[in-house]
C-alpha cells in the first residue's frame, strides 16, 4: 500500500530566487531614486500611518517599564540596606566596647582616688566569683599569692569596706564579706566616736554591737572602721545606721547598719596591702 506524503514541500528554490531578485531590485531602485521617488514616498506614508500605533504602544508599555526600573532599584536598595545594617551592628558593638571601657576606667579611677586619699598601698583586682546563694557571704577575686595577696588583708570599694581575704591560691583569692555571719569589724560611730563591733548575719543584715547607751547613735549616723585590732585601717566607711532599738532591759542598744557597697554589682575592688609611709609618694597598683 502506497502512502501519500501530504506535507507540502518546504523547499521551493524558484520562489526563493524570485524573492531575492525582487529584494535586490527594490534596494537598487530605493538607493538610486531621489527623496521624492515612489519607494521613499511609500516608506514615509507607512511611517506616518504606524506612528499613532507606536505612540499608543509606548504609552501602554511605559508603566510596565517604570515598575521594572522601580523593582530594579528596590533590589539595589535592599542590598545597600543590608550592607548598612551590617555596618551599623559593627559600630554598635564597637560603641558598646568603648562604653564598657569608659565605665571601667571611671570605676578604677574612683578606687585609686579612694585609696590614695587614705594613703593606702593597694592592689586592683576584678571580681570573678559572686555568692551563689543568699547563705554564701564571699566573693572571689583574680589576685593571689603571686601578686602578694595574703590572708587577712582588707578589701575595699569606692563606697567603703567590702571584706577581708580569707583564703589565697596562686592566682585567685576568696574574700569574706562583712555581711557574712562569721564576719566582725571593729567600728565606731563617726558623730559620737562611740565604739563597737559590726557583725554580719545569714540574711546579710549588719548590726553594731556593744555600743554604750550613753553615746546612743541616731538613724543616719555614719559607721567607720575604728582601726582597733590592726585588721582594718581606720576611717573606712562601713555603712549608715538605719535603725536603733534601745530597750531598757538590754545592756546595749540594737543598732542596724546598712552597707553602702553594692555587693551584687561589684566588678572591681582594691586589696589593701598596707599604708604608705608619709615620706613616700604614689601607691602600689
Amino acid at each position: 500500500m502506497r502512502i501519500v506524503d501530504r506535507e507540502p514541500s518546504r523547499r521551493n528554490p524558484v520562489l526563493l530566487a524570485a524573492l531575492l531578485a525582487a529584494s535586490l531590485v527594490l534596494v537598487t531602485v530605493y538607493f538610486r531614486e531621489g527623496d521624492g521617488g515612489l519607494l521613499h514616498r511609500a516608506r514615509s506614508s507607512t511611517l506616518a500611518a504606524t506612528a499613532p500605533l507606536a505612540r499608543v504602544g509606548e504609552a501602554a508599555s511605559q508603566p510596565f517599564r517604570s515598575v521594572g526600573r522601580w523593582l530594579s532599584g528596590l533590589s539595589v536598595s535592599r542590598k545597600e540596606l543590608e550592607r548598612l545594617r551590617e555596618q551599623n551592628e559593627v559600630l554598635r558593638a564597637r560603641l558598646a566596647e568603648l562604653e564598657e571601657a569608659r565605665q571601667e576606667n571611671d570605676r578604677l579611677r574612683q578606687l585609686v582616688a579612694f585609696a590614695e586619699e587614705r594613703r593606702l598601698a593597694h592592689l586592683g583586682a576584678r571580681v570573678i566569683g559572686r555568692p551563689t546563694s543568699a547563705w554564701e557571704g564571699a566573693i572571689v577575686i583574680d589576685r593571689g599569692s603571686v601578686d602578694g595577696v595574703q590572708p587577712g588583708m582588707p578589701v575595699i570599694a569606692p563606697q567603703g569596706l567590702v571584706g577581708q581575704i580569707e583564703t589565697v591560691s596562686k592566682h585567685a583569692s576568696r574574700v569574706r564579706l562583712i555581711t557574712d555571719a562569721e564576719s566582725g569589724v571593729a567600728a565606731m560611730i563617726q558623730r559620737t566616736r562611740a565604739l563597737g563591733v559590726v557583725r554580719g548575719s545569714i540574711d546579710r543584715t549588719l548590726t553594731m554591737e556593744y555600743v554604750d547607751k550613753a553615746e546612743m547613735p541616731r538613724v543616719g549616723d555614719v559607721v567607720l572602721t575604728s582601726g582597733l585590732g590592726g585588721v582594718y585601717p581606720k576611717g573606712i566607711v562601713i555603712g549608715d545606721v538605719i535603725q536603733v532599738d534601745a530597750r531598757r532591759a538590754d545592756l546595749y542598744p540594737r543598732v542596724v547598719v546598712r552597707s553602702r557597697v553594692p555587693i551584687d554589682e561589684l566588678e572591681e575592688v582594691l586589696v589593701v596591702l598596707g599604708t604608705v609611709p608619709a615620706d613616700s609618694e604614689g601607691s602600689m597598683e
